[in-house]
Order: structure tokens, then sequence, then C-alpha cells
């Protein structure tokens, strides 16, 4: 079993690489961690007028990175950004994304990654 405090350091270092990232392409970056009652999601980003919701993943590899957002943390982000709408007045247009960072600190960055809008 995987070190807990060990695992959520190199989950926020991966947050904040991805953060980075996403900030060097363009995007304004909202809101980190945001949590509500459905869950919590790890990027909420602007990018001209329209809403990313995004989910950061650290794997060995970007596949195994990808695989492991499974179709209930799907819901769950989906649950969590519609409420961030609801609370924050959102009326525009938004995707969910899905930054992966591999073993070796390599950046994929998957745009509409589940296929679904808001």
């Amino acid at each position: 079993m995987a070190d807990k405090k060990n695992t959520s350091v190199v989950g926020r270092a991966a947050e904040e690489a991805a953060g980075k990232y996403l900030r060097k392409k363009g995007l304004r970056i909202l809101r980190r961690n945001y949590r509500n009652r459905h869950g919590e999601v790890d990027i909420i980003a602007e990018d001209d007028d329209e809403l990313i919701f995004v989910e950061v993943r650290r794997r060995k590899s970007a596949d195994d990175a990808a695989e492991s957002i499974t179709a209930a943390k799907r819901q769950k982000l989906l649950a969590a950004a519609k409420d961030y709408l609801a609370a924050h007045g959102g009326d525009c247009a938004c995707r969910f994304d899905a930054v992966l960072v591999d073993e070796n600190d390599k950046i994929h960055w998957l745009k509409n990654a589940f296929g679904e809008g808001c």
C-alpha cells in the first residue's frame, strides 16, 4: 500500500505543475482544489469565455493516469462542476480536461477529455 503522506505530496506537486503548464498555455486559473458535497475539482480555469474543469492525475504513464479516471469519478466531477456553476452564476460554455503527469514529469493535456460539457 502506498504511503498516504507521500502520495498527497506527489499529488500536490502534480497539481502545481499542471497549474503552471496551463497558465503558460494561456489559461487563467480561477480556483484550485474546489470542494463541495459532490467531491473536488483539482483546477478550475478560464480560456477566453470557456470555463475549464480540470482533473489532474499522476501515474507511471499517461495511459495509466487516464485509465484511473473512472466513470464514477467523471460523474462526481460533473456534479461538482454543476454545483460550482449554480453557486457562481455560471451561464457559460464549459468543458472537462485532464492533465496527466507521467513518472518522468512529462505533462499530457487532454482537452475535452470526457467528451461532454456541462
